[in-house]
């Protein structure tokens, strides 16, 4: 089971790359904006691909071409290493 996470300061690459914390909630938001909506439905198919290998899925809305995600583990109502990870490899595919 995901714990929460301690260690708050493995958040500031995540912040530095346009993350940013909830308020009111133990989570973190970005909006990714890509070229088309093609483009941000595969991307969002990517995405989908790594949530279900790690067992750990998105909260997400798709808008034509941009695509606002929040993350939380809900199991533990906050944050874990699976919301680091997972808002790595988004940020990776983007």
């Amino acid at each position: 089971m995901a714990q929460k996470l301690t260690d708050r300061t493995v958040l500031d690459p995540l912040l530095s790359a346009g993350w940013r914390l909830v308020e009111g909630r133990d989570a973190i938001r970005k909006e990714f904006v890509f070229a088309d909506f093609v483009t941000a439905f595969g991307w969002m198919t990517q995405v989908a691909i790594c949530a279900e290998k790690l067992d750990h899925h998105p909260e997400w809305v798709n808008v034509y071409k941009m695509v606002s995600v929040t993350l939380s583990t809900h199991d533990i109502d906050g944050l874990s290493d699976l919301d680091i990870e997972l808002a790595q490899k988004m940020d990776a595919l983007a």
